[in-house]
């Protein structure tokens, strides 16, 4: 037996895979997170991609707001706003002159509890912050995209502040292509219209994982963000662990692209084979903090299931589906071409995960390991249940032969596997 232990919620669990069966575990190449990470902040801030550096651009006086990622990600943002609060202070900016904005899309706030774990308790004793509302009545309208026709509003903090900045990590996102950079703005501090309008592009077979150059979603984010006149980012890629290796800042576009370069290396994973189940966990938190969430690595381990596979999604899902959207559409329609037609017709932010979902039931068996309810997992999701994952195991060997190939992601929603030769 194979013993391989997986990301869970807070903790983690085992599978035993017989040695027979496991291929092996498709992880992210492995890279030191650097010794200094503020020093690593502070190089970036000192050597600009395409701009110049921060204390340059910034004023004494000036309004400035600062983009950070919400709960359901796991950017240090932290470690970057010290850095670059330090250097605002630096030509004269006041604390009191300086918003953070959590760029919470169409999720919930950022609850007290969280503010601080995100920001820690010297940010948030200094900086006043907010939890950005999608649908407020606040909301500036800054413009309309050329190319797609996206109606964009914003935060009215940030669309008024004479100084723009954007905080974030850099890694894979399975529509958009990656998140980071332009998504600070489209959707963290987008209205819901605008959101929607952009994401109901997302049927577009250029709208995947790891893929920019023609994707629609991509493009349109981009140009939203530059209408709302962004002036200056940092974006930073993490290892597998979390930590920090290189940090990114300066121009939107620019910094954003050396950062996915470096995603593409270290998390982009070449097999030479399909097996016939896949094992794969969210990461644990925040990536499992709900259903909503905890697709993305189920998303990630279609690329490497073969047809009428298995798949077994290991997530704890805490706080449930975590989009009531996500909930009624699979209630309302539940079949993949309805739900087709009601994007085509009228999207709605949270129906792009039912067809998600439905999709990859369509030629997949998928058991879900969490702590959902079984009864509201089976009749609303349509997945299979299992309570411990060597349960779901055992069910995943019933239904594609004791003899099946098995693959593990223990952090699937950060790993973009590929097959080197179909089979």
């Amino acid at each position: 037996m194979v013993d391989i232990w997986l990301p869970y919620g807070e903790s983690d669990v085992c599978v035993r895979v017989p040695a027979r069966n496991f291929l092996g575990t498709i992880e992210p190449k492995k890279a030191a997170g650097v010794s200094d990470p503020e020093a690593e902040l502070k190089r970036a801030l000192k050597e600009p991609i395409g701009s110049k550096r921060l204390n340059e651009i910034a004023k004494a006086g000036q309004k400035i707001a600062i983009v950070v990622d919400d709960a359901t990600r796991d950017a240090p943002s932290e470690l970057m706003l010290l850095p670059v609060l330090a250097e605002l202070n630096s030509v004269g900016v006041n604390d009191e002159d300086i918003t953070i904005i959590f760029g919470c899309g169409t999720h919930r706030s950022v609850t007290p509890e969280e503010e601080i774990k995100l920001l820690g308790n010297e940010v948030i004793s200094r900086i006043k912050t907010i939890s950005h509302n999608c649908r407020s009545e606040d909301l500036v309208y800054i413009g309309k995209t050329k190319t797609y026709g996206t109606k964009v509003k914003v935060n009215h903090i940030f669309a008024e502040a004479d100084l723009k900045i954007l905080l974030g990590d850099v890694g894979f996102h399975y529509y958009a292509g990656y998140g980071g950079g332009r998504k600070s703005v489209m959707p963290a501090i987008s209205c819901s219209e605008t959101i929607q309008h952009n994401h109901a592009m997302l049927l577009n077979s250029k709208a995947r994982t790891g893929i920019l150059e023609g994707n629609p979603v991509h493009e349109d984010m981009t140009e939203a963000a530059k209408l709302s006149k962004v002036d200056f980012i940092v974006n930073v890629v993490t290892n597998s662990q979390g930590k920090l290796v290189k940090a990114f800042a300066g121009d939107m576009e620019k910094a954003f692209y050396e950062a996915k370069k470096l995603v593409d290396e270290l998390y982009r994973v070449t097999v030479d084979r399909r097996a016939d189940i896949v094992v794969v966990s969210a990461g644990g938190h925040p990536g499992d903090i709900n259903l909503y969430q905890a697709y993305k690595g189920l998303d990630n381990a279609l690329e490497v299931v073969k047809r009428n596979g298995t798949i077994i999604l290991v997530a704890e899902c805490p706080e449930g589906h975590g989009n009531q959207v996500f909930y009624e559409w699979m209630m309302r329609y539940g079949e993949l071409k309805k739900v087709e037609r009601e994007i085509k017709r009228h999207f709605v932010m949270g129906g792009h995960k039912a067809y998600y979902l439905l999709k990859a039931q369509k030629n997949h068996t998928i058991i879900l390991v969490s702590s959902l309810p079984d009864y509201y997992t089976s009749d609303v999701f349509k997945l299979k249940t299992a309570r411990a994952i060597n349960d779901a195991f055992k069910e995943a060997l019933k239904i594609s032969g004791t003899s099946s190939k098995v693959w593990v992601l223990p952090l699937g929603n950060h790993t973009l596997p590929s097959v080197r030769i179909q089979n």
